[in-house]
């Protein structure tokens, strides 16, 4: 695993936990020597994530739109920076950059990239690990969700086991190291179509 495409808050949170994570994490992936893949913006536990990794020595690679450059919210001091055109390349360039996805807690931008990356594994256009740092069980309801969808036969057990959810980075990583992909062979009920 050579480089992890986070996802986060452009914001830092209420729980000073959650920038304290992203501290963690980034402390995690130079020591495992796995480079940043994140957004490319200067705030919120984003930029705590960034900062912490290049100030440990990382190298992290920002990807962001030119519309948010044009805010002034880019980082200035990446190892790289890459300004791209619109959301859909901005996350596309992301996910062909790295070799896994993880949620720190963030908002609506946070939850739409995880969960389009996990459909992306779940139609097999990837095999790559998916995971949530729930950082003060700030995922809980979401997880609980997923199990309801379960429970309602609406997602696969197999499908929702391709989540990986811990509260600690090492954990996570750990895990990702060790992922392999279920093989699956279909992912609509024919029957009920």
């Amino acid at each position: 695993m050579k480089r992890v495409c986070v996802y986060c808050g452009s914001n830092i949170g209420r729980q000073p936990g959650y920038a304290e994570a992203a501290k963690d994490l980034a402390r995690a992936l130079v020591k495992r020597q796995i480079d940043l893949v994140y957004g490319g913006a200067s705030v919120g536990v984003m930029g705590v994530l960034a900062n912490t990794v290049l100030v440990e020595g990382g190298h992290v690679i920002g990807i962001i739109p030119q519309t948010l450059v044009d805010r002034e919210v880019a980082h200035p001091g990446l190892s790289e920076l890459r300004v791209v055109t619109s959301m859909h390349e901005r996350k596309t360039l992301m996910a062909e950059l790295s070799d896994g996805f993880i949620a720190l807690p963030g908002g609506l931008g946070t939850l739409e990239e995880i969960f389009e990356v996990l459909t992306w594994a779940q139609l097999g256009l990837h095999r790559k690990p998916c995971g949530l740092l729930n950082i003060g069980d700030y995922y809980r309801r979401l997880i609980d969700f997923l199990d309801h969808a379960v429970a309602e036969q609406f997602l696969d057990p197999v499908y929702r086991a391709m989540l990986l959810v811990e509260e600690q980075p090492e954990r996570l990583l750990e895990r990702f190291e060790g992922y392999h992909a279920p093989a699956v062979a279909r992912w609509v009920d024919r029957a009920s179509t």
